[in-house]
């Protein structure tokens, strides 16, 4: 059906009027089955991808849209600010504990170090949220190359980018969501992408089974956590199959890539780094991938 057949257009932000517009979404498909018209939605600022009938749909005017974006960009400015009180202090922890008696012989100076934070590697099936992604990566000094790959297609060419460009942590997002009217969550059909995000971890883990050696992320919104994590994930979405922000993805990464080789860290101190919380994302104990070195070249 055509688009000017339905009172909305793809691109249009809109808000459920059945959920009294808490989430905002885009308009990424309209199409119409036995039931009516429909949108395919994608959250503004979760990675949910859904459905709803038209008529519970509301359009959102340019204030709305910026107000709702301004308070997402606050919570995201919030952790970053989190994020480098946190390297400080740690950074102070480990120089103190692993350098605190060694200096440079020759000048009698305390010793210069640098740092070698892990890399990663970050397919996403929303070009969207990658870009901002990216963004958040060169803004926390994390070496990052970042893909759009559709949910569908990441299991057909994981192992081909691991192997080029071999990262410490691997991420695989996008878009998820529990089918409209689902209740067994312990099915892999019920979800709109999940399957797709456990055989690409399945197939970066045969690759590399090692755990540390290679650190996983997967999932979105509501995907089948315990499938993910069967499957070989490190962390992955969602323990209580709720909403997950945008961004946590790249908040676990970081926590992940800043902290020391030597530290198993364990899961709340990595989850804490996140917006969403517990309830969003879950995990393994994991080895931080954070190495010093020494001494730090004048050049």
């Amino acid at each position: 059906m055509k688009e000017q057949e339905f009172e909305f257009a793809i691109g249009d932000v809109v808000g459920r009027k059945s959920h009294q517009s808490d989430i905002l979404f885009k308009i990424t498909d309209l199409f119409e089955d036995e039931s009516g018209k429909k949108a395919l939605l994608r959250g503004l600022d979760v990675r949910l991808c859904a459905d709803a009938p038209c008529c519970d749909l509301e359009k959102k005017t340019p204030a709305e849209i910026r107000k709702y974006r301004q308070e997402y960009i606050k919570k995201n400015s919030d952790c970053l600010k989190r994020i480098f009180v946190r390297r400080v202090e740690e950074q102070a922890r480990l120089f103190f504990r692993d350098f605190q008696n060694q200096k440079n012989v020759m000048r009698g100076e305390e010793a210069s170090y640098f740092e070698l934070p892990g890399t990663v590697l970050h397919l996403d099936g929303d070009k969207e949220y990658l870009d901002l992604c990216k963004t958040t990566y060169l803004q926390l000094n994390i070496k990052a190359y970042g893909f759009e790959v559709s949910e569908e297609k990441q299991p057909e060419v994981v192992v081909d980018y691991l192997k080029e460009y071999r990262p410490d942590i691997l991420v695989l997002t996008g878009h998820d969501g529990l089918q409209k009217g689902s209740k067994d969550f312990t099915d892999l059909n019920n979800y709109r992408n999940s399957r797709y995000f456990v055989e690409a971890v399945r197939k970066a883990r045969a690759f590399e089974g090692d755990r540390d050696n290679l650190i996983i992320y997967a999932g979105a919104c509501q995907s089948h956590y315990e499938a993910l994590i069967g499957a070989g994930a490190n962390f992955a979405s969602s323990p209580q199959r709720v909403l997950i922000h945008a961004f946590d993805p790249v908040f676990i990464a970081e926590k992940l890539a800043y902290s020391s080789i030597l530290e198993t860290l364990n899961v709340e101190s990595i989850i804490n780094n996140t917006i969403t919380g517990l309830d969003g994302v879950g995990g393994i104990e994991t080895r931080g991938c954070l190495r010093l070195g020494f001494p730090k070249s004048p050049y």
